[in-house]
């Protein structure tokens, strides 16, 4: 038996469930490698041009590597760094390798020779100060090659505990302790001055002898070089008023390349004295989506064969800058259509689709809507009836008409109270039963009344006075650390990550340990008292915010600010709450007109939705300004910022693809079929098939929505990715579909039972429906919110009849394969 099912029905309904064998057709499609267009053959080379045009050396060991680019003859630019062949007029004073990087060897002035595609271009050079001593400088000279290669991360040197004795700050944040774990820790022996090749920091990083990490730098190498002569010179820290890296700047900063194509980056260290290095050898490389580019570690770049846009980071020393990649698809055989354009959203979308020559699909029909905006608003399916009442509406506006309808209706309250509860946590081990209801009750009111998010924030921000009068209040007992408090609202009100900044520079952001003692310190004063009606939040304490390295007080000021000279004495919440609520605030609007972008469309502007940074840039920036700003103009109206999206060309179109846009996933040319939350799916099958779950401690005919204890142990929402919110990451709630999931809504008994329940729907649509082809005529309005093909509906009238011996049967197998398939089990 299968999911109580015999083997031979369960055979017969997916053999002739038309959808299932069209879904596994789809999900070949999906998971095969398309031999897609390949990059168009570049056209002839016309002229070349190096950056920089010339170049100065000074100092010992200087350095510098060039770009070439080529000019085609159809006025495009193509990069020739590493087509190109480069050779020095004079080697005794410069030298170049066959990628371009040019090492100064002895004072004078030369050319550099670059020849590519039958053209040559020449680039002077100078040399200066080669003969100078070095001063060796830790910081600035050794910290930066420890990066470069993984020593310092947390996966090596860089843990909490470190690795086997040697323990170094992650990123070298902590130059000091750093410093002396090589010269001072492990009795010395790291470092031997007098035989710098005896020195255990060499023979380890060599592979010389037995090191977990493996051969990290090659004897020889410049990098090994180097720290050898730093340990020759007695291992300096160098002096302490230095110059420090202050900027980093990527060359190029955004090129258009065709897809299967490369392009080598530069990057450029600007010093707090205005003098700037060439750090491209040293810097680490990421790019924010592999599936359309990739870095290696010298910072070539290669796009992939879809189209869409890329950014790759560059990072150095603390400082952070990024490359924007646009890769357009093949150009159209004939020019690019006229879109029409809703309203502000489809503009500027449609400006972006036309850089990408990617054409959107077709608007979806009548059924694809009114399933996806239920979903969507409410996290329930249409029922038949309500199926059938909308597509028999003839009116021009029945989808705005729709629209308003769903908004006022108690569903779209539970929905998004779950949602938020999820981001607020909402937790009953954490407040108990009273505490987490009165918690989860001020969300969904604030939804009901659709209450300004400007107002929601402030009052989740400056909540004081008794508990039970100020529910908004269980926040600060939920995350009781002010530091986590400082976190958990950047993360979920601004959307942006300083966690990491707790103990060490963001390693990809500008945020420092400063920054989040800063924002913490805006939270220290709120803490609760017990009184005769319960516990009262307030400003009660006033203990001083330290570094946790030099000991020195930070005073509150908000991200981005200019630090005060001291702490106001006032509740300082009042002053983030003034700070993150204000118009001209860039985070606050941005985060939450993404979040709900990414909701209704499948996939944030900025995506992950709360990973706002330089390095992480938009897809689309003018569409998400955009945005934001109406959100703004609008008073932070939620249900009207909903209302202008849904009613967006963008979100209307058709998740079936075109030849232009099958592969992008970016840039809102389509649908995306989106999974459907553990909640909102178990609704589902509850619904078509009729039968209610029973969840214990809640009231009979509470939907899985409705459920606001995260905690409740129910194997489905389990197994479909319910958080259980001990974080405010969007990454709790899984999204990605797993075996387990499929095994289980294939085999399940329990669903099989609700599916054959003599009271369920299943059993009365048999019983009402005399007639076979209405029976699948309801069976498509309850679980696909449209009415059958001919081909369809043909096809499951044969099913009937060759089951003629049991009807009920026939169409309990049918449901069983709708409720299987694609169509049934995301949001398209």
């Amino acid at each position: 038996m299968i999911g109580g099912m015999s083997q031979a029905r369960y055979r017969s309904a997916f053999l002739r469930s038309r959808w299932l064998q069209v879904q596994f057709v789809v999900s070949i499609l999906v998971l095969a490698p398309l031999d897609g267009p390949s990059a168009r053959a570049d056209t002839a080379v016309v002229s070349l041009q190096s950056r920089p045009v010339s170049v100065a050396l000074e100092g010992p060991d200087a350095r510098m590597s060039v770009l070439v680019d080529g000019q085609t003859g159809d006025g495009h630019t193509v990069d020739m760094t590493r087509k190109s062949i480069y050779s020095s007029r004079d080697a005794s004073i410069v030298t170049v390798s066959e990628m371009g990087h040019l090492i100064g060897r002895a004072d004078g002035e030369t050319s550099i020779d670059i020849n590519a595609g039958g053209h040559q271009v020449e680039v002077r050079v100078s040399v200066r100060g080669i003969g100078r001593p070095r001063r060796f400088h830790f910081e600035n000279d050794v910290i930066p090659i420890l990066s470069k290669f993984g020593c310092n991360t947390s996966g090596c040197h860089g843990k909490a505990e470190g690795q086997n004795g040697f323990k170094l700050s992650v990123f070298g944040f902590d130059v000091e302790a750093d410093w002396a774990a090589l010269t001072s820790e492990g009795r010395g022996r790291r470092v031997f001055p007098a035989a710098p090749r005896e020195s255990l920091l060499l023979q380890k990083i060599s592979g010389e002898v037995p090191h977990g990490g493996g051969i990290r730098i090659r004897r020889g190498s410049r990098e090994y070089r180097l720290l050898s002569d730093w340990i020759s010179a007695g291992m300096p820290r160098g002096d302490l008023d230095a110059p420090r890296v202050a900027s980093l700047r990527v060359m190029p900063g955004e090129r258009q390349l065709a897809m299967n194509s490369s392009q080598q980056t530069r990057v450029i260290a600007t010093y707090s004295d205005g003098s700037e290095a060439d750090v491209t050898q040293h810097a680490r490389y990421q790019s924010n989506n592999e599936g359309l580019g990739t870095v290696d570690e010298f910072g070539l770049v290669e796009t992939s064969q879809t189209p869409g846009e890329v950014a790759v980071m560059a990072a150095y020393m603390g400082a952070v800058d990024v490359f924007r990649v646009l890769i357009p698809g093949e150009a159209l055989n004939e020019d690019f259509p006229e879109l029409p354009a809703n309203n502000f959203i489809d503009t500027l979308v449609a400006a972006k689709l036309r850089k990408l020559n990617l054409v959107p699909s077709e608007l979806c029909s009548d059924s694809e809507y009114l399933r996806r905006v239920y979903l969507d608003l409410i996290g329930t399916l249409p029922t038949a009836d309500e199926g059938r009442r909308f597509l028999s509406d003839e009116r021009p506006d029945r989808r705005e008409r729709l629209v308003d309808e769903l908004l006022v209706r108690p569903e779209f309250a539970d929905l998004w109270a779950l949602r938020w509860s999820d981001l607020l946590r909402v937790d009953r081990q954490a407040l108990e039963h009273k505490g987490a209801y009165a918690y989860y009750r001020w969300i969904r009111d604030s939804f009901v009344a659709n209450k300004p998010y400007d107002q929601f924030v402030r009052e989740l921000i400056t909540a004081d006075g008794v508990l039970s009068d100020s529910p908004a209040g269980y926040f600060y007992k939920v995350v009781g650390d002010p530091g986590q408090r400082a976190s958990t609202l950047s993360q979920v009100l601004l959307g942006v990550r300083i966690e990491c900044a707790k103990c060490h520079h963001h390693p990809s952001d500008r945020w420092s340990q400063t920054d989040y003692y800063g924002m913490q310190a805006l939270l220290t004063q709120a803490s609760f008292k017990p009184t005769k009606r319960g516990e009262m939040l307030g400003a009660f304490s006033d203990s001083p915010t330290k570094h946790p390295r030099t000991g020195v007080e930070i005073f509150a000021h908000p991200l981005g600010e200019a630090r005060p000279a001291n702490s106001p004495a006032d509740d300082r919440r009042a002053i983030l709450a003034d700070w993150i609520t204000a118009p001209d605030n860039r985070w606050m609007a941005r985060n939450f007109v993404n979040r709900i972008w990414a909701q209704l469309l499948g996939r944030g502007i900025i995506e992950p939705v709360d990973d706002f940074r330089a390095t992480n840039p938009p897809t689309n920036p003018e569409l998400l300004d955009a945005l934001a700003a109406h959100f703004v103009e609008q008073k932070y109206n939620f249900h009207t910022l909903l209302k202008t999206i849904i009613a967006s060309q963008t979100y209307q179109r058709s998740s079936r693809p075109n030849a232009t846009n099958e592969r992008d996933e970016q840039n809102y040319s389509r649908a995306l079929l989106k999974k459907l939350d553990a909640e909102v799916l178990f609704d589902a099958v509850c619904q078509v098939t009729g039968v209610p779950e029973k969840f214990p401690g809640v009231p009979a005919g509470s939907r899985a929505v409705q459920l606001w204890d995260s905690q409740m142990n129910h194997y489905f929402l389990r197994q479909f990715g319910r958080p259980i919110r001990l974080s405010a990451c969007q990454c709790e709630r899984t999204s990605e579909p797993s075996v387990s999931q499929v095994l289980h809504v294939f085999n399940s008994p329990k669903l099989n039972a609700k599916l054959t329940h003599d009271g369920g729907r299943i059993a009365g649509i048999v019983d009402n429906h005399s007639v076979d082809g209405d029976v699948v005529d309801e069976l498509y309005l309850t679980f696909y919110s449209r009415r059958p093909s001919a081909e369809e509906r043909e096809a499951g009238i044969a099913y009937f009849q060759s089951h003629n011996s049991s009807r009920r049967r026939a169409a309990e197998d049918i449901a069983w394969s709708m409720m299987n398939s694609l169509e049934f089990l995301f949001n398209h």
